[in-house]
């Protein structure tokens, strides 16, 4: 019954994550996400059939940690001061949301682990509320971080990368979405997210913000 408390933290994390970008856009100058209604927490503009009902729905039936995204916000380059390198930030700003919630998640944690409520089974529940929160968060912003289109990895490195090797990197853009299925079906997109999840928790850890 894990899946009561990780679906709710995912559909969370997901909604700040594309929140997060449309601020940040609008902030550059683009406010196509505030004119679309999506700069709300609410998340009825948010969901995705396929992120957000589907894949969670999968992972829950298979056993698996859920997963999943919601409706990508819509951002127009074009209107941004600096489009190359704003839509960059805009990209980056999603992953570094992920990684903010994972941080205070990963206090909120200790300071329960710490303090302890009047009851034992609340004091599990919110424990396990804030592991899920840092591991589905940690594991959004890494995946994210990919830089194969549409990712926010891809974003960032078209914002980034000198003229001179962006012609060559554009070549992949049109079969982004076959790149990703590949990499979550042959196992090494998990080989690519779950490495640099085990580094950031051991230096957390390193912190004095294990999870144990």
């Amino acid at each position: 019954m894990q899946w009561i408390i990780q679906i709710p933290v995912l559909f969370f994390s997901i909604i700040v994550h594309e929140f997060t970008h449309g601020y940040i856009a609008h902030k550059k100058g683009d406010d196509t996400a505030y004119l679309s209604g999506r700069l709300t927490f609410n998340p009825l503009p948010h969901i995705d059939l396929t992120g957000t009902v589907l894949i969670p729905a999968m992972c829950i039936m298979s056993g698996m940690p859920v997963f999943g995204w919601a409706k990508p916000v819509p951002v127009n380059p074009l209107r941004l001061r600096r489009p190359r390198k704003d839509m960059a930030l805009v990209a980056l700003s999603g992953p570094a949301s992920n990684i903010a919630i994972a941080f205070f998640s990963l206090v909120m944690f200790k300071i329960v682990s710490l303090s302890g409520l009047a009851s034992v089974d609340l004091t599990n529940t919110f424990l396990m509320l804030f592991r899920f929160a840092v591991i589905i968060n940690l594991a959004l912003a890494f995946f994210n971080l990919i830089p194969v289109f549409p990712l926010d990895g891809s974003q960032i490195l078209l914002g980034t990368l000198p003229d001179k090797w962006l012609d060559v990197y554009e070549k992949h853009i049109p079969y982004g979405m076959y790149i990703i299925l590949f990499l979550m079906i042959s196992g090494i997109l998990k080989m690519l997210v779950l490495p640099p999840m085990i580094f950031a928790l051991t230096i957390f850890s390193k912190m004095g913000f294990g999870l144990m």
